[in-house]
């Protein structure tokens, strides 16, 4: 898998996610856009790796989590998301968006104004969470 694979993912769960959505399946809507900010974040860290270099060993393990806030901090988007964290919207979000876990795929009663606001926290036009770690992938 690499950087252009990741982009893709995560477009494809968001617009799934979307589906969902609409449809009033909440518990994969959440799922899914939980996942797609996973990717997003795995591709600003596929951006970083250089062509021919060995990774370090502890990083290579590091990177395989699914914890956001970890991610964040592995995609070097700590200092930025620190800079935006000033914005009360943006912050918002990124508490709405920072618990998700790929333990949420077997979590079930998620309701429709959770589903919604996490949709919502991740695709915003204005601070939404996918467009800023975009900027970076």
């Amino acid at each position: 898998m690499n950087r252009n694979d990741l982009h893709h993912l995560s477009r494809i769960r968001l617009r799934e996610a979307k589906v969902l959505l609409d449809n009033n399946c909440y518990e994969g809507a959440y799922y899914l856009s939980g996942y797609a900010i996973e990717c997003a974040l795995k591709a600003c860290i596929a951006k970083q790796t250089q062509r021919y270099n060995f990774p370090d060993r502890k990083f290579v393990s590091d990177i395989y989590t699914h914890d956001l806030n970890k991610l964040m901090n592995l995609a070097g988007l700590e200092s930025d998301y620190k800079l935006r964290k000033a914005d009360n919207d943006f912050e918002r979000n990124w508490a709405i968006v920072k618990d998700w876990s790929e333990q949420s795929r077997y979590v079930y009663g998620v309701t429709e104004a959770t589903a919604k606001d996490y949709y919502s926290a991740v695709v915003n036009r204005k601070n939404g969470i996918i467009l800023w770690i975009r900027k970076w992938w």
